[in-house]
């Protein structure tokens, strides 16, 4: 889907404070996509409710700062959820609370929009600047500052727009779907938690020289026999384990019910001045049949993921 003109809304080095780092129930760290273009479609609903006819349709999501929530002392093995300090109950006791993992961030937005012309940009922007200083919240993280947000068109050959593009983003790194990786290991029969482990873990290796000194070596996963980036795991949608149907108490009682399970694939952090189209690093909605998915264009139909548990 890749346009002769882009029409984007960029909004620059949000501040976003507690924001839920549980992306999945088997991954922490950046949030899921599936919380970014939420938070970009309650953003359009609320505009819409101002009478702006605004469409968005793509969301990019580079990051420039992320500040997890976790501590690890001298001798722990593992990392531990710095938690927040809740009220206790009437009987002065710690009241049952899941703690979940949070996490700051300082992310850039690139929305690609419809359906405004050039005199109602001016406007757009201002509704948008007085929503994100209101109450709406990003990826369940509270929004702190931002910077002025900035329309801007980028032609599909037109390298001057991209790059300033790529200045505003910089420095950063833009998420991108890796799910080719995992379709690649699959296809050679590897099983996909095991292929999503190889792909993100790191291996240490050491020699030692004449002199008993000892020199340690950092391993990772290798493509066709180079490094294939900064890989992660990432959280991108649901698919469906049960039929559509009325639930009790549900919370939206116009809207059929199903149980679902996260998707969890791969995804790579990229600078954005190795990223030559727009497109690249947009995500969009897509479902098809039992897969409710944000995926970027160049993945037509949904692959095999990883899942996790259920939700409502």
């Amino acid at each position: 889907m890749i346009g002769a003109v882009k029409k984007l809304l960029v909004i620059p080095h949000i501040k976003v404070h507690n924001a839920n780092a549980l992306s999945s129930p088997f991954t922490i760290g950046f949030p899921a996509m599936t919380a970014w273009l939420g938070a970009v479609h309650a953003l359009q609903r609320q505009l819409n409710k101002q009478h702006i006819g605004v469409a968005f349709n793509a969301v990019g999501v580079i990051s420039h700062d992320i500040d997890l929530q976790t501590y690890k002392g001298e001798s722990d093995y593992v990392h531990s959820i710095v938690g927040t300090g809740n009220p206790l109950d009437k009987t002065g006791a710690r009241s049952a609370f899941i703690e979940e993992a949070r996490c700051h961030l300082d992310v850039s937005l690139v929305i690609e929009f419809d359906n405004i012309t050039v005199d109602e940009r001016a406007r757009l922007i201002e509704q948008v600047t007085q929503l994100l200083h209101g109450k709406m919240k990003m990826a369940s993280g509270d929004i702190k500052s931002f910077k002025t947000p900035i329309c801007m068109n980028v032609t599909h050959d037109d390298e001057g727009e991209l790059k300033k593009l790529q200045r505003l983003l910089m420095p950063g790194y833009a998420l991108i779907e890796r799910r080719d990786l995992m379709i690649a290991a699959m296809s050679e029969g590897q099983d996909a938690l095991q292929a999503l482990i190889d792909f993100t873990s790191v291996h240490y290796s050491c020699e030692t020289d004449d002199t008993d000194k000892v020199k340690w070596f950092r391993h990772s996963k290798q493509v066709n026999g180079a490094s294939a980036g900064w890989i992660v795991p990432i959280a991108t949608g649901f698919y469906g384990i049960s039929e559509l149907a009325a639930a009790k108490n549900q919370r939206d009682p116009d809207t059929p019910h199903r149980f679902a399970e996260s998707l969890v694939t791969l995804g790579e952090f990229k600078m954005p001045h190795r990223i030559h189209y727009v497109e690249d690093m947009l995500w969009r909605y897509h479902s098809q049949g039992d897969y409710y998915l944000c995926q970027q264009s160049k993945f037509a139909t949904p692959e095999p993921c990883d899942s996790g548990n259920e939700f409502e």
